[in-house]
């Protein structure tokens, strides 16, 4: 059987830990993601999807337990590493989009690429392949503002999935 792109053993999630109101969001998970797979998490509200989601994606680190992607413990690594770590692997699609209102849907595409030093003559087809496959490329030049709510979220999705990556 191949490595698993994502796995988590005895995942836990304290908040509050040490004080009366300790919460315990997530008991010892293990969970295991196979590259290719298209996965749903489900549950209740305060079932601790959020919390699983943000332990698995790096946005914040479990009480104890292990995160692993890609063969990777992520908490093994410096803020630097798990940066690029994170900006090379993972696409992120937020509830409430995050794009930045003062640049234009492109350059909200275009971020990651250039933060990633892409070249430039490269940036341009890449982003617009994205918006085409999203049914954006004639907004691009809108800020999120001008755009409907659908048109953002589909410009955030084009965002996360530009750098190709692998969650």
């Amino acid at each position: 059987m191949p490595q698993p792109i994502l796995e988590t053993k005895n995942l836990t999630k304290i908040y509050n830990l040490g004080q009366e109101n300790d919460f315990e969001a997530l008991h010892s998970m293990k969970f295991t993601a196979q590259a290719g797979e298209f996965l749903c998490v489900m549950g209740p509200s305060g079932s601790g999807k959020t919390t699983f989601i943000n332990n698995i994606s790096t946005v914040d680190f479990p009480t104890k337990g292990q995160v692993i992607i890609d063969g990777v413990n992520v908490r093994s690594m410096t803020a630097n590493e798990l940066g690029r770590f994170r900006g090379q692997n993972l696409g992120f699609v937020f509830q409430e989009f995050n794009l930045l209102d003062t640049h234009t849907l492109y350059e909200n595409i275009a971020m990651p690429l250039s933060l990633a030093r892409v070249k430039k003559a490269e940036i341009r087809p890449r982003v617009e392949a994205m918006a085409r496959q999203m049914d954006i490329e004639k907004i691009l030049h809108k800020y999120p503002g001008e755009c409907s709510g659908g048109q953002r979220q589909r410009g955030a999705i084009c965002r996360a999935l530009i750098m190709n990556p692998k969650i």
